[in-house]
């Protein structure tokens, strides 16, 4: 695994955190990322949008998040998986889905943690006290995102936080800052003048695993329907051939 990670940074090549600023996060506002309410007592809610028509599958966001975040080297928080879909009577097309914790306003993770180290957040991130953590993995295991790892360095649980250490003080996240197409948005959910208001009411949206009813903070515009329960894998860059109507999905191909 530390070598599949180590292929694939290289293959990434160089990524200068925060280069992307200017484009990614030109119509959102890092001040109005403050968690406390303001004078009128409104209290955001963050949530993210990711429009899969203009990711390029670049993994600028993947890296940004591990140096961030200081992840270690056999896992991710974030990372974009890329897949080759085939329809009948379509060419193959190369498809990315950009994948991270949900931040469920129902999440699944929370009620099996037997020391409470998992909680959610005034503002909706969904977080762990690693104080309290004792590496069980229950939540792990009930993660319906394959969100969630244990971390070998701290042996907690570990997990995309929506970067809470730099929301808290008026920052993006830094993989919403570093996306260069701007596919990533992040904001108030709470506020209905939000970048991520308006692109939840202008656009068809849709979320990963809605079967499981965990009312994701997280949504997606241009999610293929065939593509909405391709959760589970490999913490790795990968590819794979997603079928269309009439055929079985079948592996195309290794993590790099």
């Amino acid at each position: 695994m530390d070598a599949t990670r180590r292929g694939f940074l290289g293959a990434v090549g160089r990524v200068t955190i925060g280069a992307a600023a200017s484009v990614a996060g030109a119509s959102q506002s890092a001040g109005a990322a403050g968690a406390a309410p303001d004078d009128s007592g409104h209290r955001p809610h963050w949530g993210m949008v990711v429009d899969l028509r203009k990711c390029i599958g670049c993994q600028a966001c993947t890296v940004a998040c591990i140096m961030e975040n200081d992840v270690p080297e056999d896992a991710f928080r974030t990372h974009v998986s890329v897949y080759e879909l085939v329809k009948d009577g379509q060419d193959p097309a190369m498809v990315m889905l950009p994948r991270l914790c949900n931040h469920c306003d129902n999440p699944p993770c929370l009620p099996v943690c037997p020391v409470e180290a998992t909680f959610k957040a005034e503002n909706g991130e969904v977080l762990v006290d690693a104080s309290k953590c004792v590496g069980c993995a229950y939540c792990v295991q009930a993660c319906p995102y394959d969100a969630r790892f244990i971390n070998h360095e701290t042996q907690t649980a570990d997990k995309c936080t929506f970067c809470f250490h730099r929301t808290s003080v008026g920052l993006l996240p830094a993989c919403v800052e570093t996306c260069v197409g701007g596919a990533r948005n992040f904001g108030d959910l709470n506020d209905p003048d939000s970048e991520v208001s308006r692109m939840l009411r202008d656009n068809e949206v849709s979320v990963l695993r809605p079967e499981m009813h965990t009312n994701p903070n997280v949504y997606y515009i241009g999610l293929d329907d065939v593509l909405d329960g391709r959760v589970a894998g490999e913490a790795a860059y990968h590819a794979e051939m997603v079928a269309g109507p009439g055929h079985d999905a079948a592996q195309h191909g290794e993590g790099l």
